[in-house]
């Protein structure tokens, strides 16, 4: 393992995308840990997400080939999206072709061109490799205007098993689906949302399934009979990595996925904030996580918070490049094999703050810091007397050469970023530590 790592360590100074060797092979499965997804070949698969709620009901065919060969190219293999969407999109609910999903005034009746639509976008980001976490009918914020929660309530749970069937019937075939139940909201009346659930079944799908509850809400207690559950999902604006870990120490049987946090260009994020996010959850015990950019979740349509760019111009942003340069570097590690760090573990900093994860074999690391005053690794905790220290700037994707250092009788050893800020001025670090040579 060792000699792997220094030789995937080594080639991530060559690469210039977050592209995989090969292309996904569907449908995903749960792995046999039970911590984590792998493709049909049983290779692990790391889900790096981007939020495109608008996607279906916004997007002509030409603007989605324009979004997905950008998030091809940045090494996106995941999108959330809303299959049907209430209010953010300049049509709502019909589709950029006017073409509406049900006849007004008869909701959850499908209209035939509407879902045609849909099952192209959903066959294209296939044919691009992407995995689509796709909620069939988003509740909207605390049940509200922004989703289809009443609406749901008054076409009843027949109505909506029926919805559940057609979906089954006219998805089938696309095994990239992972269905997204519920949306911003724990509903006071689950049995809508369980209905469109026994609608699928009943129609043959047997796609993984994750639920999408309130800020901060636990999935599994929202929803502590889910046999339908396989994927736990982490929705937090506080602190992203705490609340990773918490319910990675809940010990739940299944992968947890960070399925959102704050978005850019909303709620005063900055490219570090996205960055500390996204490490902090896949170094909390997340195998996977959905970066989210505003416009680009509404893309043209109505969003939430004003913004002056167009979602073209957002496809490049400093986030996104973040989230480029941490797939890079989780395409060369073997991730899946990661586990949280106790407050024991080998690398320790004086001030800012630290994350870890150490390898199962307890003989390599990862780290990511914000301006520490100094890091210490403990030699002892890697058995090992010598060590291989490498430096990784996570804003510009760059791998700084090894450093081999002997510990003088197993005595912690002292290291330093190479520079107080990275080459976009912030003062997160990425620290990969394992036996050296």
């Amino acid at each position: 393992m060792l000699a792997t790592l220094r030789t995937v360590l080594m080639a991530l100074l060559l690469l210039t995308t977050a592209s995989t060797a090969y292309a996904t092979a569907f449908p995903l499965r749960i792995s046999d840990e039970r911590n984590y997804l792998v493709d049909a070949d049983n290779r692990p698969f790391l889900p790096h997400g981007d939020t495109a709620w608008s996607l279906i009901a916004e997007l002509t065919k030409d603007e989605v080939d324009v979004y997905l060969a950008d998030r091809r190219s940045r090494g996106f293999n995941t999108l959330v999206v809303s299959l049907i969407e209430h209010k953010f999109a300049s049509n709502a609910p019909a589709n950029a072709y006017r073409a509406r999903p049900f006849a007004e005034g008869r909701p959850f009746e499908p209209n035939e061109a509407y879902f045609d639509h849909a099952r192209w976008v959903l066959s294209r980001a296939r044919e691009e490799g992407f995995v689509v976490l796709l909620t069939p009918a988003y509740l909207g914020f605390g049940g509200g205007e922004e989703g289809w929660y009443t609406q749901m309530q008054a076409a009843g749970t027949q109505k909506l098993e029926a919805y559940g069937r057609y979906l089954a019937e006219h998805f089938r075939g696309l095994d990239n689906i992972i269905w997204l139940h519920g949306g911003d909201y724990d509903p006071i009346d689950p049995s809508i949302v369980e209905a469109v659930i026994n609608g699928l079944r009943a129609g043959g799908d047997t796609a993984l399934a994750a639920a999408h509850a309130g800020p901060d809400s636990i999935p599994a207690q929202v929803w502590p009979k889910a046999d339908w559950m396989d994927i736990e999902t982490i929705y937090s604006y506080s602190d992203v990595h705490r609340q990773v870990l918490e319910r990675y120490q809940m010990e739940l049987g299944r992968p947890l996925l960070l399925l959102e946090g704050f978005y850019e260009g909303e709620h005063d994020s900055t490219e570090q904030s996205l960055r500390e996010i996204a490490y902090g959850a896949l170094l909390g015990g997340a195998a996977g996580q959905v970066f989210g950019n505003n416009p680009i979740w509404h893309f043209s349509g109505p969003g939430i918070y004003s913004v002056e760019e167009t979602w073209r111009e957002a496809l490049a942003s400093r986030g996104a490049q973040s989230m480029t340069h941490l797939k890079t570097l989780f395409d060369g590690i073997e991730w899946w094999t990661l586990a949280p760090a106790s407050v024991d573990g080998p690398v320790r900093a004086e001030g800012g703050r630290l994350m870890t994860a150490v390898a199962g074999d307890r003989s390599w690391s990862v780290s990511y810091l914000v301006a520490p005053m100094a890091v210490e690794i403990d030699p002892v905790a890697l058995g090992t007397g010598r060590l291989s220290i490498r430096w990784y700037d996570p804003s510009a994707g760059i791998m700084a050469p090894p450093l081999e250092v002997s510990a003088e009788q197993g005595k912690p050893v002292t290291v330093a970023p190479p520079a107080q800020q990275n080459r976009a001025g912030f003062a997160d670090w990425v620290l990969l530590v394992s036996a050296g040579e």
